[in-house]
């Protein structure tokens, strides 16, 4: 492999680059930005850390000797008391999470309409939109709920949007040009939602214990059987997670534009 020894790489910009087993020593990151990166194994020893922004999936993450993933979670349970129950066990529960998911969206949609529509478009800080956060919800619903637990080989919206690391992916749309108006997007949404509604009012502790049935053809996810109960708990975190988001920077556009 190359090695870069006394290199000026400054600037430089890697995208869909493999660096998994790379050393880094006496090396300068400051100012650099991870964005869907995979770092699982990482080692770091005499860093820097200081004015660091990290979001993203903390687990088994030791900071001098400490594991502060539960310490994150604590405090996120804290900061947000109906956080807990986006973790249900029973079909009740699950019932109990989507109920409050609708009820927290329909604020966060009021809000978003309080801002001129033209916003609505506008990235902050190189995140999706508002427009296209709702976008991505739809295709993550029609990968884990249409097609994962109901069998619906394609199940996708020309608006859907993957994840923007995804590769492409033939029958999968990703049209990151389109500006649909807010109230197209949300009877999109609408129609997902009730969807999820009846899935969830539908389950029993059998089903919920379940798993899916391997779907035909190429898509997302792949083909092969999932724990239903792992497809509804990926839906009920893609919800919550990027909710926070977007009313995140919906503030940041409302104070850019008061």
């Amino acid at each position: 492999m190359a090695d870069f020894i006394g290199d000026e790489l400054r600037g430089s910009r890697f995208e869909r680059v493999d660096l998994s087993g790379a050393e880094f020593r006496a090396s300068d990151l400051s100012g650099a930005s991870f964005r869907g990166v995979g770092m699982s194994g990482v080692v770091m020893r005499g860093v820097e850390l200081v004015n660091v922004d990290i979001h993203g999936e903390i687990t088994n993450v030791t900071i001098n000797g400490v594991d502060i993933g539960p310490l994150i979670n604590a405090e996120l349970d804290r900061r947000h008391p109906d956080r807990v129950k986006m973790r249900p066990a029973a079909p009740a529960g699950f019932r109990d999470a989507w109920d409050i998911i609708e009820r927290l969206w329909e604020g966060t949609v009021q809000q978003a309409r309080r801002l001129d529509p033209a916003l609505l478009h506008e990235s902050v800080a190189g995140e999706w939109s508002f427009v296209e956060t709702l976008r991505h919800l739809v295709f993550a619903t029609d990968a884990w709920v249409r097609r994962a637990v109901l069998g619906d080989p394609a199940p996708w919206d020309p608006l859907d949007l993957p994840w923007d690391e995804m590769p492409d992916t033939p029958g999968i749309p990703r049209d990151r040009k389109a500006r649909p108006s807010l109230d197209t997007v949300l009877e999109l949404r609408r129609d997902r939602m009730s969807t999820v509604r009846e899935v969830i009012d539908g389950l029993t502790d059998e089903s919920l214990d379940s798993h899916t049935k391997p779907v035909e053809g190429t898509g997302w996810p792949p083909s092969r059987s999932f724990p239903v109960r792992e497809c509804l708990l990926c839906i009920l975190n893609e919800e919550w997670e990027h909710r926070l988001y977007a009313e995140r920077d919906l503030a940041a556009l409302e104070a850019r534009n008061p």
